[in-house]
């Protein structure tokens, strides 16, 4: 009786269940090539279901190979490969696949994690300084809204197909008239590049522009997306020295004299916060024009400064045309509309626009007209204003509880723009940042250790403290509860002690 050896899984629609038994019955052998089926009415007496759910279930083998009826015959079994039942070794089941060079060199530096600081695998922690994270509280959802809402209302049949390729024209427009006013950057709608976050824009320029064995000048520290993007590219990585002043062109004058490319963050360095001066931009866009190299400048947080007159972009003073200018719209709007920009050397245009064509087609349309509606009505830079000053409030507070709770036992630097700064600590050992880190985790805070954007390890340790998305209360508590850590370093007392010390911040 075929029931003896047939069983029905009991997930899903009946002639499903009956298609998975039959082909599992055929790829085990129970049932032999050549072997009849039997008639699809009795096999439909046999299980209880209708003839036409055995007769779908076949007519899946069929098509499948695994069954072939002969008219006026029946159904017979087809002769299947038989599927590999184990490897042949365990050395085998365990060797690494057999990657590309590009491949091979994403994931040679394994121990450098991806962008630390934007997605945090662990639970919510309610004192969170995680930086580069815009407060959604702050945000004008219900303008977005109308503008999301207006264009999917009014949207035409052409605005559900592919959109163009280099990006929306209108938002291409809209974007170009913003840095005008606000980065002093003449540019031209057809120099603009529409990408899924500035992350794309780094990995497709690195793509275009360099070899495998070309040398790439980056900052030590520096932000680590961009070296992934590079080393995957199969950049050998030139280290330039950073200091108050941001990005020392001196290194390009010797190591980094024969480089394709050099990734830098004038406006404010990723992650110390120094402000590259007239001097020095002047250096690197002389070197880029003699040495026939470009420039790739972030401009990631420039929106926010709180000292100071606002800078023109380093693209401002390209007369050579050598500088691809990057931005992203994740820390002034949110993170999930995904769209980044570029403002791309007219040379470089037609490469790019293909580059990004074979990486995904395009961007989402709907919403990349959605947020030219929203910089046109002038809400974008509304939110910016108010965005400014709520951001300005909470760098003022993270401040002070620095200078309050650590005194002289922290030393701040980065803090005169942004949405981070870098808090060295010097009473805490750098190999003990990981442990500080893991002991804040547990008391509800969420500390980020500024090595990461270290090619070797700093000799200090140091915290980037992220606070646009911290309300000034939990920026206070957070930091008390730091300070009370940092104390416990030096104290060798262990055991119950040092955990009712521990429990005693929650309270």
């Amino acid at each position: 009786m075929t029931s003896l050896w047939l069983r029905l899984d009991g997930n899903g629609p009946r002639f499903r269940q009956l298609y998975r038994a039959l082909r599992a019955a055929i790829v085990d052998g129970t049932l032999a090539p050549g072997a009849k089926l039997p008639a699809t009415r009795a096999l439909a007496g046999e299980l209880g279901m209708s003839r036409t759910t055995v007769l779908l279930a076949f007519e899946h083998l069929a098509a499948e190979g695994y069954l072939a009826g002969r008219h006026g015959s029946g159904s017979y079994v087809q002769a299947v490969p038989a599927p590999t039942r184990k490897p042949a070794s365990r050395r085998a089941a365990e060797r690494a696949p057999q990657l590309s060079a590009w491949g091979t060199a994403l994931t040679a530096s394994r121990r450098r994690p991806l962008y630390s600081g934007y997605v945090s695998e662990r639970p919510h922690l309610p004192y969170d300084f995680r930086y580069g994270a815009p407060s959604m509280a702050d945000f004008p959802l219900r303008a977005w809204q109308r503008c999301l809402g207006r264009r999917a209302r009014r949207a035409a049949a052409r605005a559900y197909d592919y959109g163009h390729r280099q990006g929306s024209p209108a938002l291409r427009a809209a974007l170009a008239g913003y840095l005008r006013r606000s980065r002093g950057i003449a540019c031209e709608p057809d120099e603009l590049l529409i990408v899924n976050g500035s992350q794309q824009a780094l990995d497709l320029a690195a793509r275009v522009l360099l070899d495998r064995g070309d040398r790439a000048v980056v900052e030590e520290p520096g932000f680590e997306g961009a070296r992934h993007a590079l080393r995957a590219a199969g950049a050998e990585l030139v280290l330039g020295a950073v200091d108050d002043e941001g990005f020392d062109p001196a290194v390009l004058a010797g190591a980094g004299r024969a480089a394709r490319l050099a990734y830098v963050t004038p406006s404010h360095q990723y992650p110390l916060g120094g402000v590259m001066p007239y001097r020095r931009r002047v250096a690197l866009l002389d070197w880029a024009a003699r040495a026939d190299a470009w420039i790739v400048e972030d401009d990631y947080d420039s929106e926010f400064r709180f000292a100071g007159r606002p800078l023109e972009a380093l693209k401002a003073l390209d007369e050579q045309r050598r500088v691809l200018y990057v931005a992203t719209c994740s820390k002034v709007m949110f993170p999930a509309l995904r769209i980044g920009y570029a403002v791309v050397p007219p040379a470089l245009v037609e490469p790019l626009v293909r580059a990004k064509a074979i990486a995904d087609g395009g961007s989402p349309v709907l919403e990349q007209d959605a947020l030219a509606d929203f910089i046109g009505s002038g809400d974008f830079e509304r939110h910016l204003r108010r965005s400014r000053t709520r951001i300005g409030a909470r760098r003022a507070a993270l401040l002070a509880a620095l200078a309050h709770e650590l005194g002289d036992a922290v030393e701040v630097c980065g803090a005169n723009a942004g949405m981070h700064l870098v808090a060295w600590l010097r009473d805490v050992p750098a190999a003990q940042v990981g442990a500080l880190c893991r002991a804040a985790a547990e008391v509800g805070v969420g500390l980020y250790p500024v090595s990461p954007f270290y090619d070797a390890p700093p000799p200090r340790a140091g915290l980037l403290l992220g606070y646009s998305a911290l309300e000034e209360r939990d920026i206070r508590i957070g930091v008390e509860r730091l300070a009370r850590l940092v104390a416990q370093r030096g104290d060798k007392r262990v055991g119950r002690q040092g955990r009712q010390r521990r429990a005693a911040l929650l309270r």
